[in-house]
C-alpha cells in the first residue's frame, strides 16, 4: 500500500526502470509534473500509479468515510485519454488477484473501470476547454500530454483545480515538451515550491527496454532541437516562433503597465479588425521613450461596424496620434469610415503575403532590440479565456491567422519601427527551409 514500486513488481509483475522508480517514489505531492522524451514510459508508469491508487484508495484518511474514490486520466482527445485506460486494463488482465478487484468495465458514454472497493477510474477528454469535466469531483487527476492542450491555463486552473477541491485530490501533469509554452512555465513555477510540488525530467535513453541502436540513429539524423525535445525531454524553443519566450519575458519586465494619456507624450494606434470568428483588437503605444509602452488594449467581438469605427475614433480622441488600420479585404470602405481622424490602411495580403511577413518581421526586430514593452492582459468570459501572452507564445510564422493582438501590436509598431528601419541590419537570422 505504501510502496508503488513493490506493487509494480509483485502484483503487476513488471520491473520499472530507474526513472520510473524515481517518479513512483517521489510524485506524492499535491501537484506533480513529469516531462520526458518519447518512449520513456510515461503511459506505463501512470497506469501503474493509477492502478495502485485505485486499489488502495490512497488519500487523506479523513475523506475515506465517503466510500467513493474517483480517478481520471484526461487528455486533449478521447483517443489519447484511452491509451492509459487501456494500459490499466492490460495490466489487470491475467493477474488473478487484480482481476478479483475489478467489478466491470463500461465504454459508454465514456470509458469507466469499476473496482470492488468502490473506486472508479475513467478516461475523459479536455476538449471544448474542459467542459466535459465540469460537475465531477476526483481524488486523483492525471492530465496526459498537457503540453499540447490549446487552453492549458484555463483548463488546469479554472476547471481541474476545482474538481479536486472536495477531497484535496492530487494532480499529475505529464507530457513530452512542446517548446517553451505554458507547460514549461508551469514546470518553472512548480520547481520553486518543493514543499507542495514535485517535478521530474527524463530522457528516452533511460528506458532500457527500447532499442538503444534505434535511438542512437535518430539522434544522428534529427536536428539538435528535435533531439533535445523529443528524446532528451528538454524544453527548447520550437524554432518557428515569431517572438521567443525570452523576448516576451523581457518585454513584460520592461512594462510600466496600462495607463491613460499623459500630457506631452506621443501615441500611436494599431487596429486589427475582426473576420467572422476572430476579434477586433486595438493597441495604443506610447512612443515618447524607448522601450515603447503598450498603454491601452481593447478587444471585442460581434459588434456592428459603426461601433467598431466608433471605438477607433474614441481611442484617437483620448490619446491622439497616428492610426494604422487593418484594411485587408475591406480596403477603401474601412478607410473612408475613419478618414476624419487621418487613419491609414495596411493590407496584409499585398505581395502574396509579403506585406504581412514584413509587418511581423518588424515586430520581431523591435523585440530583439528591446524597443517594445507590454503588460499581462487577460479576458475571462463565459466561454473563453484569453491572454495576450498566451497568444504571443503560440503564434508562429505558419500559424497566426487568429492572432488578433499580435497583428494589432505589429501595426502599432510598424508606425514607429518602419520609417527609420534599415532591414539590411536585422538582428534576427534569416529563415530558410528545405523540401
Amino acid at each position: 500500500m505504501t510502496d508503488p514500486v513493490l506493487f509494480a513488481r509483485e502484483f503487476i509483475e513488471i520491473e520499472p526502470h530507474e526513472g520510473q522508480i524515481k517518479w513512483l517514489t517521489n510524485s506524492v505531492k499535491p501537484e506533480n509534473l513529469l516531462c520526458t522524451g518519447n518512449r520513456w514510459g510515461k503511459s506505463l508508469v501512470q497506469s501503474v500509479k493509477i492502478l495502485h491508487r485505485c486499489i488502495f484508495r490512497i488519500r487523506n484518511m479523513k475523506y475515506d468515510a465517503s466510500g467513493r474514490y474517483t480517478a481520471v486520466n484526461a487528455s486533449i482527445t478521447m483517443d489519447q485519454a484511452k491509451i492509459i485506460f487501456q494500459n490499466v486494463l492490460r495490466l489487470v488482465k491475467g493477474k488473478p488477484l487484480l482481476e478479483l478487484m475489478v467489478n466491470c468495465v463500461r465504454w459508454t458514454p465514456y470509458p469507466q473501470l469499476y473496482f470492488a472497493n468502490g473506486a472508479v477510474f475513467t478516461a475523459r477528454s479536455t476538449q471544448n476547454r474542459g467542459e466535459h469535466l465540469l460537475g465531477y469531483d476526483y481524488d486523483f487527476f492525471n492530465f496526459d500530454e498537457v503540453a499540447f492542450e490549446l487552453h492549458p491555463e484555463y483548463v488546469v486552473d479554472e476547471v481541474i483545480a476545482m474538481r479536486l477541491a472536495d477531497r484535496e485530490g492530487m494532480l499529475d501533469l505529464t507530457s513530452t515538451p512542446k517548446g517553451k509554452n505554458w507547460f514549461y512555465r508551469r514546470y518553472l513555477e512548480l520547481a520553486k515550491r518543493p514543499d507542495r510540488c514535485y517535478v521530474q525530467q527524463g530522457a528516452s535513453t533511460e528506458n532500457g527496454f527500447i532499442s538503444g541502436r534505434y535511438l542512437k540513429k535518430k539522434m544522428q539524423t534529427l536536428s539538435e532541437a528535435r533531439v533535445r525535445q523529443n528524446i532528451m525531454g528538454e524544453f527548447v524553443d520550437a524554432g518557428d516562433e515569431i517572438v521567443s519566450e525570452d523576448l516576451i519575458q523581457a518585454a513584460l519586465a520592461n512594462s510600466t503597465g496600462l495607463s491613460g494619456p499623459i500630457e506631452g507624450h506621443r501615441y500611436c494606434h494599431g487596429w486589427d479588425l475582426a473576420r467572422k470568428v476572430t476579434h477586433t483588437v486595438g493597441v495604443t503605444l506610447d512612443i515618447t521613450t524607448k522601450p515603447h509602452q503598450v498603454v491601452a488594449i481593447e478587444r471585442f467581438q460581434g459588434r456592428d461596424w459603426d461601433d467598431v469605427f466608433g471605438a477607433i475614433r474614441k481611442k484617437h480622441r483620448l490619446y491622439g496620434g497616428p492610426v494604422l488600420v487593418d484594411s485587408t479585404g475591406l480596403g477603401d470602405v474601412v478607410l473612408s469610415q475613419v478618414a476624419d481622424i487621418g487613419a491609414e490602411g495596411y493590407n496584409f495580403g499585398l505581395g502574396g503575403g509579403k506585406a504581412k511577413a514584413e509587418l511581423l518581421t518588424n515586430l520581431q526586430i523591435m523585440h530583439e532590440r528591446n524597443e517594445i514593452a507590454y503588460p499581462y492582459f487577460e479576458q475571462l468570459g463565459a466561454e473563453e479565456y484569453w491572454s495576450n501572452l498566451q497568444e504571443l507564445r503560440e503564434a508562429t510564422w505558419t500559424e497566426n491567422g487568429k492572432c488578433d493582438f499580435l497583428m494589432a501590436l505589429a501595426l502599432s509598431c510598424w508606425i514607429v519601427g518602419c520609417a527609420n528601419r534599415d532591414f539590411s541590419k536585422r538582428s534576427v537570422d534569416p529563415r530558410t527551409g528545405s523540401v
